[in-house]
């Protein structure tokens, strides 16, 4: 049996060229999108598929589905840190803020500055 880690990973290498898919990615893009990033600790640049909510047009929300069992929205904890999101086809550089609700629930808020 797979680890969590590892079906994650399997399902990210099958969704993620799903998302930049010229035919398919209309579908999809106004839920899912793709989030690069700089991890903090391998300094290494990594870009994943993740769900989004808009919350105007400087404001975008991910909630991280099961993240204890998830390590990449810890980049985003304290001070926060950038990151692009693909929106509308086109990439967006915003500065991502990871929070815990009381009930365990984990989010980034993505702001971007005004354009």
């Amino acid at each position: 049996m797979l680890s969590f880690s590892a079906a994650a990973a399997h399902f990210n290498k099958l969704v993620a060229p799903v998302v930049t898919s010229r035919w398919l990615s209309p579908l999809i893009r106004r839920w899912m999108t793709t989030l690069t990033y700089t991890g903090r600790r391998s300094g290494r640049v990594i870009s994943t598929p993740v769900g989004y909510e808009r919350r105007g047009d400087d404001v975008v929300e991910i909630p991280v589905m099961l993240p204890d069992k998830k390590a990449w929205w810890r980049n985003f904890t304290g001070d926060g840190a950038p990151l692009t999101l693909v929106l509308d086809g086109s990439p967006r550089s915003g500065h991502g803020v990871a929070t815990r609700d009381a009930r365990g629930a984990v989010r980034v808020t993505v702001r971007f500055p005004p354009v």
